[in-house]
């Protein structure tokens, strides 16, 4: 069995190479390890990186593992980088993605019923841009398509798991809450607040 020292460098190589978020099964596997193992090292090698202040860091994304760059570095990264002009998601697309990312696996009927508007073409963007996918078919009449976030999605927030969400009474208390002015408003609002 190899050393520490040649898995921990051959951990580092895979990550070099793979560049999306590398699963810890498919590392543990190469090595010929168990996964917890593999995990073990994979946390060593995160730590050692952070300690060191190296340029490089190392981020679990949902028990995978990635290269990223130190984030005091961004501006000097950015300094030396063609600009690219990256596209915000609209307030549709925020909205359906807050929706999918709490109520998953959420059928586009149930996100359509949320929203009170038609949501089809947005999941279609969210979809391409890799945020949410199929996650299989539910049950109900007709076997709708139940959605649910990627990995991407954890990435592009910044977050590890799903658990790493704001508790949804945290957002709703944000929120500033307005007398509604009719029965239509009313109706809006409990439907905002998923009641």
């Amino acid at each position: 069995m190899p050393s520490k020292k040649t898995i921990k460098s051959a951990f580092e190589s895979m990550l070099f190479v793979w560049g999306e978020p590398l699963d810890v099964k498919i590392a543990a596997s190469a090595m010929n390890v168990e996964k917890t193992e593999a995990a073990g090292y994979f946390k060593e090698l995160q730590q050692e990186y952070d300690e060191q202040g190296r340029g490089i860091r190392i981020r679990e994304i949902n028990g995978k593992y990635q290269f990223v760059t130190a984030e005091d570095n961004f501006d000097y990264i950015r300094s030396i980088c063609t600009p690219v002009h990256e596209r915000r998601l609209t307030q549709a697309a925020l909205e359906v993605l807050a929706i999918v990312a709490y109520k998953q696996p959420v059928t586009k009927g149930e996100i359509d019923s949320i929203r009170g508007v038609k949501s089809e073409r947005v999941l279609e963007g969210l979809t391409k841009k890799g945020l949410v996918e199929d996650k299989g078919r539910s049950d109900q009449i007709g076997r709708p398509i139940l959605y649910g976030t990627t990995d991407v999605f954890l990435t592009h927030f910044d977050l590890k798991t799903l658990k790493e969400l704001p508790a949804i009474e945290d957002i709703e208390d944000a929120l500033q809450y307005t007398e509604p002015q009719s029965a239509a408003d009313l109706r809006q609002t409990s439907l905002d607040l998923g009641q």
